[in-house]
Parts: structure tokens; sequence; C-alpha cells
């Protein structure tokens, strides 16, 4: 399956919704607040988009080890 950076983004949002949903996190609320789209298109905080885009850049050039859960640092 592919995904547009867009459905990926959306995807990403229905994920952390769903945490929210079972937490009440000030601190995801307002993040879910900032990453909703707007009517004309854009996110309400723009700078989220940016960084949804960064992320996705790190993402391709990581590599399996990067998403490891690590307890202490090497």
């Amino acid at each position: 399956m592919k995904l547009t950076e867009k459905e990926a983004y959306q995807a990403m949002f229905i994920f952390l919704d769903n945490f929210y949903s079972s937490t009440d996190s000030d601190e995801l609320g307002w993040m879910l607040g900032s990453m909703s789209f707007l009517e004309d298109g854009g996110t309400a905080d723009p700078a989220m988009w940016e960084i949804w885009l960064e992320s996705i850049e790190k993402m391709k050039n990581a590599d399996d080890d990067d998403f490891k859960l690590k307890l202490f640092k090497e």
C-alpha cells in the first residue's frame, strides 16, 4: 500500500487522535489542534506541515535501528 504525504499525515493524525481520546493529554490536544487542516488546505500551524515533510525525509534516510526502543544511551 502506498500513501501520499497527506494521506500518511492524516493516518498519523487519526492514530494520535485515538490516543488522545484515551488520555485527554493537554499537550497532545494542543498538537492535534495545530496539526488540523483548515478550509484553505493548510494546517492550523503552518510549521506542522513543514515539520512533517522534514520527518519524511529523515525517515527515508533512517535504518531499522533508528526505530528500536533504546532503554539506555549507548
